[in-house]
C-alpha cells in the first residue's frame, strides 16, 4: 500500500501491500551496476549545494503560509484553511490531470533526472556500459523524425501473428504470451511472494483485460460513462484504421460488447482489496480440475511456464464465467480485442499520430488533459521508471541528490514513530493483552528501507541501441518477463525495492512487513532538517505513521510479524476493531467530491485507516518529543497548529473533473479534499488547536470521532 497513487509500473514480480497503492514482495539475486567515474565527473548538480542553507525551504520555519485562505474558517473547511489562495489561483498545466506537492517534487525529480541523461549523452559512454543503455534509450525516444518514418511498421510481425490466429487452441496460446507480447488477455498472472509462506515465490492468477478504468464505466448508465463508452468505440476504430483493418466500427463495437461481458464477471472494488476473499491457494492438479474447461497446460506452456505446482487464484467465482466467454465468443472477436491492444499499449514508442491517437482517448476523454507532457518529460518517465532503467538512474540520482545526514535522521523519526506505536497499543482499551503481545511482536519487526537499495538489479543484459525505440521497449519488457517467471521455485529477496530512489512516494510490504522511503520523498514539504519539528512531523512524520499503519489497517493486520497471512487476533478483538472501522467508512461515504459521485467508503478504509492513524500516531511522537515541554509559539502559531497545517500542506492538489471520477472509482485512496478534512474532524486536538465549534461544518461529536491506533 503506498501513500499517493501513481502509474508506478513493478516490476512483475513485485506487489506492494500500500503505497502513500498495491501488496506483496520478491526476489532477484542481482549483482550491483556502479555509476562509472566519467558520470559522476560530470555532474551538474552537487550533492549538496555550494553554500549551506540556512533556513526551511518553505516559509520561515517549513510552511509557505501565503498558500492560505483566512477568511474560511479552519472548523468549516481546514483543507481550504490551509491552500485556499492557492487553489483560487493555481493554474493546472495544460498537460496535468492533478497537480499538487507530490508532483511538484516529482518536476523536480524528473528535471534531475534529465541532467543525468544529458551528462551521460555528452561522454559518449562506453558500448554495453549501462551508460550507453540509459542514453540510447533515451535518444531512441526522442528521434521522433525516426519513429514517424517507420510508422505502424515495426508492428506488422505482430499483427501477422496475430491474424493468424484461427482456432480456439490458438488462442489460447496466444493468451499465455500476451503479456510477453504486449496484447490483451482476460487472464493475467505474475509471481509473487505466497501469503503462507513470504520466503517462497507463488503464481498468482487473476482475471480482467478490460481497456476502461473499471466495471463501472461499462455497467452503469450515467451520462458520463455513457459517453465515455461511445467515445471509446471512435477511438478504438482509428486505431484499427491505422493498421488498415477492415470493417473496424463493427470490430470496435464486437470489443466493447466483449469488454463488458468481462466486466459483468469482474468483482466489485471494496472485494478485489480484501485480502481474505482473495487468498485462494490450490495445487495445480486441483486447479485443473475446478477449472478444466480450458487447456491450462497450453496457456502457461506458450507462457514459458512448466512444472507449476500449485497457485493462488485471486477472484474464483470470476474464472468459470470467463472459462465459458473465451469458449463461446466468437475467435474474430477475441483476435480484434488482442489487437487493439497490441496497437493502443504500443502506441507510446511509435509514430506521432498513433500516439496522439492513444493520448488522446485515455488522457483527454478519460481525464480531461489537452495536451501531453513535453516529449523529454516522457522520455524521463519511460526510462527512469522502476520497469526499466530506473535503478541505474537512481544509483547517480542518490549520489548527486541525497545527503546521508538525511538518511540518519529518517532512522531516528522511524524509532521515535515506532515508540509512539508501542505506547498507543499499551493504552488502547480497545485490545486485549493477547493480541497486543502480538501487534508488538508485529511492531518491533517492521523493516524499514530508506532512501535506496543496499542491493542494485543487475540491468547489464538487457541490449539497447540508439536508432530502435520499438525493440528498445521489447528487449526491456523480455528481460523483466524472463526475471519474473525465472523466480518460480527460487526464494524471494528481502533486498528488493518495488519503487526507484527518485520516485516520490512511499510504501508498507505486507510479506516482508517493511516500509519504505524512497530518496525523492524525504524532501519539503515532507522532510525538511532545517524545519520546525511540528512540521516535519505533521509531514514526514505523518508518512511514517501512514506506511506503519497500513500493518494494522483492516488488510494488513491479516499478516503477522513474518508476513503470514494469519488471524493473530482473539474474535472480541477483532469486531471491537471492525466496530471502529465500520464508523470511519460511514464517514467517509458521506463526501461527494463531484456532484452524484461518492468516495467508497469501504474500498478507501485501508488508506484512510492509514492516514488517520499516522498523523495521529505522528502527533503522539511530536509530543513525546517535547519531552514534557511546551512548544514555542512561532509566527504566532502553536506547535499544534503548525503540525495540522503541515498535514494540509502535504495534501495541496487540484484535480480535473473526469481524472477525479476516475480516481474515485479505480484509486483507493481519497481525494486530497478529505484526506485533510476527512481526518483531522476526528482529532480533539485539532479542535482545540483551531477553536473548532459544534456550529462548523466539519464538527463531529467527540462520540462520533474515531481514533484507532
Amino acid at each position: 500500500m503506498s501513500l499517493f497513487a501513481k502509474n508506478i509500473s513493478l516490476a512483475l514480480g513485485v506487489s506492494l501491500a500500500g503505497f502513500l497503492t498495491a501488496c506483496g514482495s520478491e526476489e532477484n539475486q542481482s549483482t550491483p551496476v556502479t555509476a562509472t567515474e566519467a558520470v559522476t565527473a560530470a555532474t551538474t548538480e552537487a550533492v549538496a549545494p555550494a553554500s549551506p542553507a540556512t533556513g526551511p525551504e518553505l516559509g520561515s520555519f517549513g510552511i509557505d503560509m501565503s498558500h492560505q485562505d483566512p477568511d474560511t474558517r479552519p472548523g468549516d473547511d481546514f483543507f481550504r484553511y490551509a491552500n485556499g489562495l492557492w487553489l483560487d489561483t493555481f493554474e493546472l498545466p495544460a498537460s496535468r490531470s492533478n497537480y499538487g506537492s507530490f508532483t511538484v517534487l516529482s518536476d523536480r525529480s524528473d528535471r534531475r533526472v534529465r541532467a543525468i541523461i544529458d551528462d551521460l549523452t555528452n561522454i559518449e559512454p562506453a558500448q554495453d556500459s549501462i551508460e550507453q543503455k540509459i542514453s540510447d534509450y533515451y535518444l531512441s525516444y526522442m528521434n521522433i523524425d525516426r519513429l514517424n518514418e517507420r510508422g505502424i511498421n515495426p508492428l506488422l510481425p505482430g499483427l501477422a501473428a496475430l491474424n493468424a490466429i484461427d482456432t480456439r487452441e490458438d488462442l489460447i496460446q496466444g493468451f499465455g504470451r500476451a503479456l510477453i507480447d504486449n496484447t490483451a488477455t482476460p487472464f493475467g498472472f505474475y509471481v509473487g511472494a505466497d501469503r503462507s509462506d513470504p520466503d517462497r515465490h507463488q503464481l498468482v492468477l487473476s482475471v480482467g483485460g478490460i481497456g476502461l478504468p473499471d466495471r463501472d464505466y461499462y455497467l452503469l448508465d450515467t451520462e458520463e460513462f455513457q459517453n465515455v463508452r461511445s467515445e471509446y468505440v471512435a477511438h478504438i476504430a482509428r486505431t484499427l484504421e491505422f493498421a488498415e483493418i477492415e470493417d473496424s466500427q463493427s470490430k470496435a463495437e464486437a470489443i466493447l460488447a466483449l469488454e463488458t461481458q468481462i466486466a459483468e464477471y469482474l468483482w466489485p472494488r471494496d472485494q478485489r482489496r480484501n485480502r481474505d476473499l482473495t487468498y485462494n491457494p490450490m495445487s495445480f492438479e486441483e486447479f485443473q480440475s475446478e477449472f478444466s474447461g480450458l487447456d491450462w497446460n497450453a496457456y502457461f506452456a506458450a507462457a514459458g511456464i512448466s512444472e507449476l505446482e500449485d497457485l493462488n487464484v485471486s477472484y474464483p467465482s470470476a474464472m468459470s464465467p470467463i472459462i465459458e466467454l473465451v469458449n463461446s465468443a466468437p475467435v474474430e472477436d477475441w483476435k480484434s480485442y488482442m489487437t487493439y491492444r497490441y496497437i493502443v499499449d504500443s502506441a507510446p514508442v511509435l509514430s506521432e499520430e498513433l500516439d496522439n491517437e492513444r493520448f488522446h482517448f485515455y488522457s483527454t476523454v478519460l481525464n480531461g488533459v489537452p495536451e501531453q507532457r513535453e516529449r523529454w518529460e516522457r522520455g524521463v518517465a519511460r526510462v527512469g521508471a522502476l520497469s526499466s532503467l530506473g535503478e541505474a538512474v537512481g544509483q547517480v540520482y542518490v549520489q548527486r541528490h541525497f545527503p546521508e545526514s538525511a538518511k540518519e535522521q529518517m532512522e531516528d523519526l522511524v524509532e521515535n514513530l515506532r515508540a509512539a506505536i508501542a505506547q498507543s497499543i499499551d493504552e488502547i482499551d480497545w485490545m486485549g493483552p493477547d493480541t497486543k503481545e502480538e501487534a508488538h511482536k508485529k511492531l518491533q519487526s517492521f523493516r524499514p528501507k530508506i532512501a535506496y537499495p543496499d542491493e542494485w538489479k543487475d540491468l547489464s543484459s538487457i541490449e539497447i541501441v540508439r536508432d530502435d525505440l520499438f525493440a528498445n521497449a521489447q528487449n526491456i519488457r523480455e528481460f523483466n518477463y524472463e526475471d519474473e517467471i525465472g523466480r518460480l521455485g527460487q526464494p524471494t529477496n528481502r533486498e528488493e525495492w518495488g519503487m526507484t530512489p527518485q520516485t516520490v512516494n512511499a510504501y508498507y510490504n505486507s510479506s516482508f512487513n517493511e516500509i519504505v522511503f524512497p530518496a525523492g520523498i524525504l524532501q519539503p514539504p515532507f522532510f525538511d532538517p532545517l524545519a520546525d519539528a511540528a512540521v516535519n512531523y505533521g509531514g514526514i512524520g505523518a508518512v511514517i505513521g501512514h506506511e506503519m499503519g497500513h500493518g494494522f489497517d483492516d488488510q494488513g493486520s491479516k499478516s503477522d510479524f513474518a508476513g503470514i497471512q494469519r488471524n493473530w487476533w482473539t474474535d472480541e478483538d477483532r469486531a471491537n476493531f471492525e466496530v471502529l472501522t465500520t464508523a470511519l467508512a460511514a464517514q467517509y461515504d458521506q463526501f461527494e467530491p463531484v456532484p452524484g459521485y461518492f468516495v467508497d467508503g469501504n474500498f478507501t478504509l485501508g488508506e484512510n485507516i492509514g492516514d488517520v492513524g499516522g498523523l495521529s500516531l505522528a502527533y503522539r511522537a511530536y509530543q513525546m518529543s517535547l519531552n514534557g515541554e511546551e512548544a514555542p509559539i512561532i509566527n504566532g502559531l502553536t506547535g499544534d497548529q503548525r503540525f495540522f497545517l503541515s498535514w494540509a500542506q502535504v495534501w495541496q492538489r487540484k484535480y480535473r473533473e473526469d481524472a477525479l471520477i476516475q480516481r474515485l472509482t479505480t484509486d483507493p485512496h481519497s481525494p486530497a479534499e478529505y484526506r485533510v478534512n476527512g481526518v483531522v474532524r476526528n482529532f480533539d486536538e485539532w479542535y482545540e488547536a483551531f477553536d473548532v465549534q459544534a456550529e462548523d461544518e466539519l464538527y463531529l461529536a467527540p462520540e462520533d470521532r474515531v481514533r484507532i491506533w
